[in-house]
């Protein structure tokens, strides 16, 4: 905003240039307003959809798999995801197809999620079955891929939950449950004696 001159200022200016001195500068005021912008973490889409369902499994520990519908409404309603901004309109078909280890990949080739039963899904664990194509697709985020300070549990939570269903796979596998189950046999004679006591009477 220009200065104000009064009228004494004009005619000393007037004076000054009469006299054939070089007049007074003349500055004019000026405000510039800087506004500080914080740019909001952003992440892949398909990681978006890795730890939305990883949020529902820790929600809801003892439900095996959840809708695609499910997986949608929590997403674009959970805070801690929306404080990244709205929902995008990739979401939905990457539930449904893109992140899907056992779905022929179209285009994508992530193994992030499992179908379980049409329109249910699950975080992919190793050892879970999926398309040949999808061979050597990506699981999990990447921890540089994270923003920082954010979902940093996320990771550590995730591969604790897959040690434990791959024990509750060995408990319930009933091969698995026969081992030790013969060991009485032996208990009050060696292996080889047995053997050699059976063979008795061959020839």
């Amino acid at each position: 905003m220009p200065i104000r001159k009064t009228g004494s200022d004009r005619r000393n200016l007037t004076q000054a240039r009469t006299a054939g001195h070089p007049a007074p500068q003349e500055f004019v005021m000026t405000t510039a307003v800087t506004r500080q912008t914080v740019a909001k973490p952003s992440i892949k889409l398909a990681d978006e959809v890795w730890v939305a369902t990883l949020m529902l499994h820790q929600r809801y520990p003892e439900r095996p798999d959840f809708s695609i519908e499910e997986i949608v409404e929590f997403a674009g309603s959970a805070k801690e995801l929306r404080f990244m901004g709205p929902l995008r309109p990739g979401f939905y078909v990457h539930v449904v197809q893109h992140c899907v280890a056992n779905r022929a990949p179209n285009p994508g080739r992530y193994r992030m999620l499992f179908e379980t039963s049409p329109g249910r899904r699950r975080l992919f664990r190793p050892g879970d079955g999926y398309h040949p194509q999808r061979e050597g697709g990506k699981i999990s985020p990447k921890p540089e891929e994270m923003p920082e300070n954010w979902f940093g549990g996320l990771l550590a939570w995730y591969r604790g939950w897959c040690a434990k269903a791959a024990e509750r796979a060995v408990d319930n596998d009933p091969l698995l449950a026969l081992r030790g189950s013969g060991k009485d046999l032996w208990a009050d004679e060696h292996a080889d004696d047995y053997v050699r006591r059976l063979r008795e009477g061959w020839e």
